[in-house]
């Protein structure tokens, strides 16, 4: 497979409202940071991939409202729906291709503007299921729990994932809800779906996200220094909850081994360096590092007590501060690719992993992690 780059990345700080920007805004801004960053122009870039979601941006065909924005005036331009790592991949594709030598891909969401209890209701089939009334929370409240009582973890544990990673977003200028908290404040805010309580749960957010993928005569070329993508894949498990093992992400698992696959990576606990995984809610990025085979099923939560997945730990994990603060949703995985780059490039600042070689990024689509998609990247080819 042809090598491919990322070049640029932008980001804008995640808010729980930007009232002075409508998506357009918040397109136009963070593209422009992606360009500044890959030392490039609009003419530079030869396709271009928008992430949206009808449901939540409130209009069809969601793509139109950003397209201007996102330079697609005179270039090849497509929509993906759902999670921005998908919209990535298939960026990618197209450069593989052979018919680009660039993309761009952006993500957004103005979660200010939405009811993520309907939206996410209407994910569900609409025959024998919606009328109940579930929602992303109450699913992955379900799947918390089995989870949980397969391998005998308690709340107290689980709540570790949230202090740690508001803790790290507080060296995070992009993180909406940097915070020293205890598990004990875990534990005694609101209960939203038992075992969920509000600490548990990542916040309504608005933020948008933008990459820059170049082919590698593009990227020696036009870039410095370019991180080097050495894996993606992606799976979905059955759509119907009933039809899965809620505590096992088998989707998770088989794309994991497909990107490791292609990295060459027979040991990702010694050849990972840093991992950035979805942790919308506190367990399951306990539950998406085993699935990513970064340690045995029910092994996570023993190995954060030992500090295993903290800054300073032997593999850092949302050393950003993660989806818990901060969680634009349709622009989440972006974001997590973004947050891997600044690590490979040496950027991270106080939660830089010195001597960073390769990373992980994750991101999902559908309730309780029915899609996943994984990233590995390097600073080397």
């Amino acid at each position: 497979m042809e090598n491919i780059a990322i070049i640029g990345i932008g980001m804008i700080p995640i808010k729980a409202n930007y009232k002075t920007h409508n998506f357009a805004d918040m397109a136009w801004e963070t593209v422009n940071a992606a360009l500044a960053d890959a030392g490039i122009s609009i003419k530079d870039v030869d396709n271009v991939i928008t992430t949206s979601n009808d449901f939540w941006d409130g209009r069809t065909i969601s793509c139109m409202a950003v397209g201007d924005a996102s330079g697609v005036r005179e270039k090849n331009c497509s929509c993906v729906e759902g999670d921005g790592t998908f919209g990535a991949f298939y960026g990618m594709a197209r450069i593989l291709s052979g018919s680009y030598g660039t993309t761009l891909v952006t993500g957004h969401t103005k979660g200010s503007e939405s009811i993520s209890s309907l939206i996410t209701n209407a994910a569900f089939d609409p025959i024998y299921e919606r009328a109940l009334g579930p929602d992303m929370i109450s699913g992955c409240a379900m799947q918390a729990r089995a989870y949980m009582e397969k391998h005998g973890l308690t709340s107290r544990q689980t709540a570790l994932v949230s202090v740690k990673n508001h803790g790290n977003a507080k060296h995070n200028p992009y993180a909406q809800l940097p915070m020293d908290i205890s598990v004990d404040d875990v534990l005694a805010s609101e209960m939203i779906a038992d075992p969920l309580r509000k600490l548990d749960c990542s916040p309504v957010s608005d933020g948008c996200c933008a990459i820059i993928l170049a082919n590698e005569e593009k990227a020696k070329k036009l870039c410095k220094k370019p991180v080097w993508v050495k894996g993606a894949a992606f799976t979905s498990d059955a759509y119907f909850l009933g039809d899965r093992d809620l505590a096992d992400p088998r989707s998770l698992v088989a794309a994991a081994k497909k990107a490791y696959a292609m990295a060459g990576i027979t040991d990702p606990t010694k050849q990972i360096d840093i991992a950035e995984v979805y942790d919308a809610f506190s367990y399951q990025e306990l539950m998406w590092l085993e699935g990513l085979g970064i340690c045995e099923p029910g092994q996570a939560a023993s190995l954060l007590e030992k500090g295993d997945f903290a800054v300073n730990g032997k593999l850092p994990v949302n050393a950003s501060g993660g989806l818990l603060s901060g969680h634009p949703v349709i622009a989440a995985g972006l974001y997590r690719i973004a947050e891997c780059v600044r690590q490979l490039r040496g950027e991270a600042g106080a939660v830089q992993k010195d001597g960073a070689k390769t990373a992980v990024a994750q991101g999902l689509n559908g309730v309780a992690g029915q899609s996943h998609c994984v990233w590995v990247l390097g600073a080397d080819k």
